[in-house]
């Protein structure tokens, strides 16, 4: 299983990006799949996830709520996430995970830099 994320990039505050995961086999294989963001200095933290139904959920913090949009596209095997009003806080390495229960194991793609700068 591979996982390539892609759409990182310098953008300035309040501007948006969105972000593409895109997995080697098709995504329903996954019963979750997320995106994690890891800024300097800091713990990687979970963002965003989306499950085999479709439902969607976000980090329990307010720094992304309303600004983060979790989706995917089945026939493209890909997942994305739609970051609007970006914040110079929200500069972060940000990597795409698939679970699978049942072959009891994570995968993770490289990380795509964004960067939140004027």
């Amino acid at each position: 299983v591979q996982l390539q994320a892609s759409g990182g990039g310098l953008v300035q505050p309040g501007g948006s990006l969105r972000l593409s995961c895109a997995a080697s086999g098709s995504i329903l294989g996954f019963d979750i799949m997320s995106w994690y963001r890891q800024a300097p200095g800091r713990q990687r933290e979970l963002v965003a996830t989306v499950t085999k139904s479709g439902y969607t959920n976000y980090a329990d913090s307010d720094s992304v709520k309303g600004r983060f949009t979790i989706s995917r596209d089945i026939a493209k095997n890909t997942v994305y996430l739609q970051m609007n009003s970006l914040k110079p806080e929200d500069t972060a390495v940000y990597s795409c995970n698939a679970y699978s229960s049942r072959a009891r194991a994570n995968y993770w793609g490289q990380g795509t830099l964004v960067t939140v700068s004027s």
